[in-house]
C-alpha cells in the first residue's frame, strides 16, 4: 500500500515537470514566431491607414509589384505564404519620401518667387521715388543724397544698377509715347487716336460692325484699368503738396477743395502697343472757368504721374471762324445755337464770318444784326470775298484778319452743332507752341431714314443722340480744329490753291503731324455734324469728286439701315407671302 502511494506521487511530479516544460516550450516558440514575423522598428507612424483593404482599389497593388497577383519580382510565391506586408510598407515609404521631396522643392520655388517679386516691387518703388525727387528740384535731390549716405554703401551700389536701368526704360517710354512733346508722323494713318471717356461711358472710334460709338466698358480689365486711373488721380489731387511744391506755388491761391468722382468731367486715353498707355483727366476746379488737368502714363508697369496742372480758362477767348456761301437757312440755324451756347452760356467767344459772293449777303448781315440787338452781342466780324468759294481760303483770311494778339481759333462750318462743354474742351486741349486739338465729331445720319419719314423728325436738340443707328464718328474728317493763331501762322496756314470742297483740311493736318507740336485727336461728345444733302458737282477734280461721293454715301445711314433699303423689294415680297399664307389655309 505504501509502495503504491509513493509510485503515484512520483508520477504526479513527473507529469507536472513535463507539463511545465511543454508550457515553457510553447512560450519560447510563440516568442520566436513573434520576433521573426513582426515588422522592423521604424520611427514613422503606422501605415495601417494606407495598407490595402479588401474590395478597394489598393488591392491592385500586387499587380504593380510583381506583375500578377501573389507575384514578387516576377516569380510566383507559394500558395500558402502570407501577404507581403513588409514589401508594401517599403514601397509606400519610398513613394511618401518622393512626394515629401517634391513638396519641399515646390515650397522653395514659391518662396524664391515671392522674394523676387518683393525685390522687384521695392526696385520699382525706389525708381518712382527717385523720379519724384528728380522732378522735386535741388532740395529734394539733396535730401535724397543725405539719406543715401546714411545707408550702407554696398546697399546703394547694389540697387543703383537696377534703378538706372528701370529709370532709363521709363524715361525712354515717356519720350517715345508723345507725352510731353509731339512726334513727327509720316501721314495721318500713323496717328494713334485717343478714346474719350466719362465715369459711365467710353467713346471709341474703332467700332467695326458690333461695337457702338458710345458704350459702357464691357471688359473687366478695361473697367479695372480706368478705375485704378481714377483712384490714382483723386489721390494725387487730394494729397497735400510737399514743401518744395509749396515753395514753387508761393504767391498762388491755395485751395482746400476735396475732389470726388463727381468733379470728373472727361478724360482721354490711348495705348501704343510698344510704349504704354497715356491718360489725361480733367476735373472741375474752384470756379466755372478753372479746371485741374492730370496726365498719367503706364509704361507697361505701375502708373506714373507726369503732370498735375491748374488750367484757368477765364481769359481764353475763342475766335470761331465760319466760311460761308449762300445757305442762309443753315446759317440762321447755326446762329440760333450760337446765341444760346456762345453768348448766353459761355460769353468768351468772337465770331468771324467770311462770306463768298454777293448773293444773299444782305440776309447774312441781317441775321447777325438781329442777333446783336436781341442778346447785346457785339463781338463779331463779317468779311466779304468777291470770289469763288474756297473753304481753306476763307479760314485763312479769317485767321489772319485778327489783329488783337494771339487768340484761340476754332475752324467751324455752318452745319456744325456744339455745346458749352465742347468750348471748354477746346480750351483745355490746346496750348500755344505745344499742342493743337483735332476733335472727331459725331456725324448725324439722314433723319428721314432714321425716324421713318420727314413727318416724324423731332427737333434738332432731340436728334443729338450718340448711337449706332443715329450716326457715326467722322474719323475721316479734319475740318473742325482748335489751334492758336500763332501756331497756324507759323505752320504756314492753308493751301489756298485748293478750290471747292475738301482736301485743304488734310493738308493742314499733315503739316502739324510733320511738326513738333502735339496733335490731340479724340472723339468729342459735344460736337455734332448735322445731316444735309450733299451735292458733288461735276467741276470737281477726280480725287475730290471721289472723296465727296464717299462722304455722301457714309452720311446717309448705318450699315444695317442701308442693307434694309437695298433689300427692300425682297423684304416686301416676303411680307406679301406671309400675308397670303393664312388666307390659303382658310380656303
Amino acid at each position: 500500500m505504501l509502495h503504491v502511494e509513493m509510485l503515484r506521487r512520483g508520477l504526479l511530479t513527473w507529469v507536472s515537470r513535463v507539463g511545465g516544460l511543454l508550457v515553457l516550450l510553447c512560450c519560447s516558440l510563440s516568442l520566436l514566431y513573434v520576433m521573426t514575423c513582426s515588422p522592423p522598428h521604424s520611427d514613422n507612424p503606422p501605415l495601417t491607414h494606407v495598407l490595402p483593404h479588401a474590395g478597394s482599389n489598393h488591392a491592385k497593388l500586387g499587380l504593380i509589384i510583381g506583375g500578377g497577383t501573389g507575384e514578387i519580382g516576377g516569380a510566383r510565391a507559394p500558395a500558402q505564404s502570407p501577404p507581403g506586408a513588409h514589401s508594401y510598407q517599403v514601397l509606400l515609404q519610398e513613394r511618401e519620401e518622393q512626394h515629401r521631396l517634391y513638396i519641399s522643392s515646390l515650397k522653395k520655388q514659391i518662396a524664391q518667387l515671392k522674394e523676387d517679386l518683393q525685390e522687384r516691387s521695392e526696385q520699382l518703388k525706389k525708381v518712382q521715388d527717385s523720379l519724384k525727387r528728380d522732378t522735386g528740384g535741388p532740395a529734394a535731390r539733396k535730401e535724397s543724397g543725405t539719406e543715401s549716405q546714411g545707408g550702407g554703401h554696398g546697399d546703394v551700389q547694389g540697387v543703383k544698377s537696377h534703378q538706372s536701368d528701370l529709370q532709363e526704360f521709363l524715361r525712354s517710354q515717356l519720350a517715345k509715347a508723345e507725352v510731353l512733346s509731339g512726334t513727327r508722323f509720316p501721314s495721318e494713318y500713323a496717328v494713334v487716336p485717343f478714346e474719350s471717356f466719362t465715369l459711365q461711358k467710353m467713346y471709341q472710334l474703332e467700332m467695326g460692325l458690333t461695337r457702338h460709338p458710345e458704350e459702357k466698358p464691357v471688359r473687366k480689365d478695361k473697367r479695372d484699368d480706368l478705375g485704378e486711373v481714377m483712384e490714382v488721380a483723386l489721390r494725387s489731387l487730394n494729397t497735400p503738396p510737399s514743401p518744395q511744391d509749396s515753395r514753387d506755388a508761393a504767391g498762388k491761391r491755395e485751395t482746400s477743395k476735396v475732389y470726388t468722382p463727381s468733379d470728373f468731367i472727361e478724360g482721354i486715353t490711348r495705348t501704343e502697343k510698344d510704349k504704354g498707355s497715356l491718360y489725361e483727366l480733367t476735373f472741375r476746379g474752384e470756379s466755372t472757368s478753372e479746371f485741374k488737368r492730370l496726365t498719367l502714363f503706364r509704361p507697361f508697369g505701375p502708373l506714373i504721374k507726369v503732370k498735375n496742372e491748374r488750367v484757368d480758362t477765364a481769359n481764353v477767348l475763342i475766335n470761331i471762324i465760319v466760311p460761308l456761301s449762300r445757305r442762309t437757312d443753315k446759317f440762321k440755324q447755326f446762329m440760333h445755337n450760337f446765341r444760346e451756347v456762345c453768348v448766353r452760356q459761355d460769353g468768351r467767344v468772337h465770331l468771324t464770318v467770311v462770306y463768298f459772293g454777293k448773293e444773299q449777303m444782305s440776309e447774312v448781315r441781317s441775321t447777325l444784326e438781329n442777333t446783336s440787338r436781341e442778346v447785346n452781342f457785339k463781338n463779331y466780324t463779317l468779311l466779304q470775298l468777291d470770289e469763288e468759294f474756297s473753304r481753306g481760303r476763307g479760314l485763312d483770311v479769317g485767321a489772319r484778319a485778327w489783329k488783337a494778339g494771339n487768340v484761340l481759333l476754332f475752324f467751324c462750318d455752318v452745319d456744325i452743332y456744339f455745346n458749352a462743354d465742347f468750348l471748354n474742351t477746346c480750351r483745355i486741349n490746346t496750348q500755344p507752341g505745344k499742342k493743337v486739338f483735332y476733335p472727331v465729331l459725331f456725324s448725324q445720319y439722314n433723319p428721314s431714314l432714321i425716324y421713318g419719314g420727314p413727318d416724324h423728325i423731332p427737333p434738332v436738340e432731340q436728334q443729338l443722340v450718340i448711337k449706332k443707328d443715329t450716326g457715326f464718328w467722322r474719323d475721316f474728317g479734319f475740318g473742325m480744329t482748335c489751334q492758336y493763331r500763332s501756331d497756324f501762322i507759323n505752320i504756314g496756314g492753308f493751301d489756298i490753291d485748293i478750290k471747292g470742297w475738301g482736301g485743304e483740311d488734310v493738308h493742314l493736318y499733315r503739316k502739324y503731324l510733320h511738326s513738333n507740336l502735339l496733335v490731340v485727336r479724340a472723339p468729342s461728345r459735344g460736337l455734332f455734324h448735322l445731316w444735309h444733302e450733299k451735292h458733288c458737282v461735276d467741276e470737281l477734280p477726280p480725287d475730290q469728286y471721289r472723296m465727296c461721293m464717299q462722304s455722301k454715301a457714309m452720311n446717309e445711314a448705318s450699315h444695317g439701315q442701308l442693307g434694309m433699303l437695298f433689300f427692300r423689294q425682297e423684304i416686301e415680297a416676303h411680307l406679301r407671302k406671309q400675308k397670303q399664307q393664312p388666307n390659303a389655309q382658310k380656303i
